[in-house]
């Protein structure tokens, strides 16, 4: 497979970049330095001249609580920038991988949200990703996620093991958020397979094992040793200072269409978690705040 990875210099783009290499294919890493995916004729020089069989799109302006001041940047690059990409790979015939968020819904179901449940995004990160999806087109393959942690950037994980190096720190995260935490080194290969099947359409894919942040976090620290006792719960009406972008109180996204095409579930988080833990920890253990 020839493939084109965007965001290839973000947590999720490097280990796509370093998954599809694994398996041999000729991949073609591009970040913002390197192809600015709002600019249409250098996306379509690009992919014109490339003619990849597919383009796995990780890039995205993923500042949450930033897009709510930056609205103009966050439907530029989330939105705008994945129509470019969908027209050219429809002139190409190259099979298009689009990332998307648990951020297109409310948050106030009381179950798991199907592919085909009403989305209702109440941030302008919602918003933007949305018109993402829809920018997309029909001929591209949807990929929800959530929570998502790998080796290469800031996330969760990362914050958790910093703040916890230093034994004075006080920790404290909400309980009224639930979702799937989500690990890179199992999201990679998943986009990869939908690039190779060229599936199309939306796909909820998440590792398994629905938690609360402050759940979360307590078996973050358990993973690397430390008393998971340490975090106390609080509500999201209590943090100080607010967020300015609503959060979804339940993000938990049930993967239905990737079962029903087949596919096996992504392990329950708590593997890659304590995978990822022990590659970080080291380094982290180190560290004080």
């Amino acid at each position: 497979m020839k493939i084109v990875v965007t965001g290839a210099a973000g947590q999720l783009g490097r280990d796509v970049v370093l998954h599809a290499r694994s398996f041999g294919d000729d991949v073609i890493a591009v970040d913002r330095s390197s192809l600015d995916i709002t600019d249409a004729a250098a996306v379509r020089e690009l992919l014109a001249s490339v003619r990849p069989d597919a383009v796995i799109n990780a890039a995205a302006y993923t500042a949450v609580d930033a897009c709510e001041s930056n609205e103009t940047v966050a439907f530029a690059v989330n939105a705008n920038a994945v129509g470019h990409l969908a027209a050219v790979c429809d002139e190409v015939g190259a099979h298009l991988v689009h990332v998307s968020t648990d951020y297109v819904f409310d948050g106030t179901l009381d179950r798991a949200y199907r592919e085909d449940d009403a989305t209702n995004p109440q941030s302008v990160y919602g918003q933007s990703k949305l018109a993402g999806e829809i920018a997309a087109g029909p001929n591209a393959a949807i990929a929800r996620t959530s929570w998502v942690c790998g080796e290469h950037g800031s996330n969760m994980v990362e914050l958790v093991l910093r703040l916890a190096a230093n034994p004075d720190q006080e920790l404290a995260f909400v309980d009224d958020q639930r979702g799937h935490p989500t690990f890179t080194a199992d999201l990679a290969p998943a986009l990869r397979t939908l690039a190779v099947d060229r599936c199309n359409g939306i796909h909820h894919v998440t590792n398994s094992g629905a938690v609360s942040w402050f759940e979360f976090v307590r078996e973050i620290l358990a993973a690397a040793g430390h008393d998971p006792d340490r975090v106390r719960p609080i509500a999201s009406a209590d943090l100080d200072p607010p967020r300015p972008a609503p959060r979804p109180a339940n993000s938990v996204l049930d993967n239905a269409a990737w079962r029903a095409a087949g596919y096996a579930e992504l392990r329950d988080f708590r593997q890659p978690l304590a995978e990822l833990v022990a590659k970080l920890a080291p380094h982290r253990g180190q560290t004080s705040v």
